[in-house]
């Protein structure tokens, strides 16, 4: 595991318990076991975390349940054994990511099996629309969904977007100046005219914000009339979910990034319960 994602548990768990559960420790020193049951069906996943968020606090976890599993309703994801103080004190904390996490990769896996039989090219890819301080722990479960990380920082990628070029002004000089830097470039254009001089100037990956189904299909077309269409890879971007994905993926395109995986998170039912 990640060192910054030790760090990121040691977290959560510091600030859901504070100076100590006051509760918790008015019950007997024992030693008892609970188990995590999954309520809904989905795909799981936070499993390695969750057992390191326990096992932090001496507890014993035997994980029955790997992540990228399909659960169903009654489905026992894994076992502790500990006091009752550690596994109490750690519950909400495994709970909430667990839930989350496996909210996120059930939703991915259900966006991934729509493409099926669409566009066997297309992928999902997760945005940096996450919640401050889960970022690695939202890509990470997109990719148990079956989707792609994609850029997890600012460091990792040149990504001119429209408040970049408001700055710039010249849509073909702020291209020049990132690639004089960097030899991957991916450019944010909302009309056909700035994807054909981005395809022209040899970016990497060219984002179709908001643009409607048949405004990327007239797109697309264009790249391939002028032999621009080989060179680039094509995002879809903007409003894209369960209901429309599908429409999507006809046009052509290799990427379709959903920000909605990360920034609206119905998570996954799961309980703890002392066995």
């Amino acid at each position: 595991m990640h060192s910054s994602a030790k760090r990121s548990l040691e977290a959560f768990l510091d600030e859901d318990i504070g100076k100590g559960d006051i509760t918790s420790k008015l019950l007997p020193r024992k030693k008892i076991s609970a188990n995590i049951i999954s309520r809904q069906r989905g795909v799981i996943a936070g499993v390695l975390h969750a057992r390191e968020i326990f096992a932090s606090r001496d507890c014993k976890v035997r994980i029955l349940k790997k992540d990228g599993s399909t659960i169903r309703p009654n489905d026992i994801i894994m076992t502790i054994t500990g006091s009752p103080y550690s596994i109490l004190s750690c519950e909400r904390t495994a709970l909430n990511l667990l839930s989350r996490m496996s909210g996120i990769a059930t939703q991915t896996d259900s966006l991934v099996k729509a493409l099926k039989g669409v566009n066997s090219k297309a992928m999902i890819y997760s945005t940096r629309k996450t919640a401050p301080g889960l970022r690695i722990f939202d890509k990470e479960a997109v990719e148990i969904g079956g989707g792609k990380k994609h850029r997890i920082s600012l460091d990792q990628m040149i990504m001119i977007k429209d408040n970049h070029l408001a700055v710039a002004g010249s849509l073909r000089l702020i291209i020049r100046l990132a690639k004089n830097h960097h030899k991957r470039v991916e450019v944010e254009v909302e009309n056909r005219d700035d994807a054909v001089t981005a395809a022209r100037e040899g970016v990497s990956i060219i984002m179709l914000d908001n643009m409607a189904p048949q405004e990327i299909v007239r797109t697309v077309r264009t790249l391939e009339k002028l032999n621009l269409r080989r060179r680039v890879k094509i995002e879809a971007s903007g409003g894209i979910n369960s209901s429309n994905i599908r429409r999507y993926a006809r046009t052509g395109v290799d990427m379709i990034s959903v920000g909605k995986l990360t920034s609206s998170v119905d998570g996954l039912d799961l309980s703890l319960e002392i066995s």
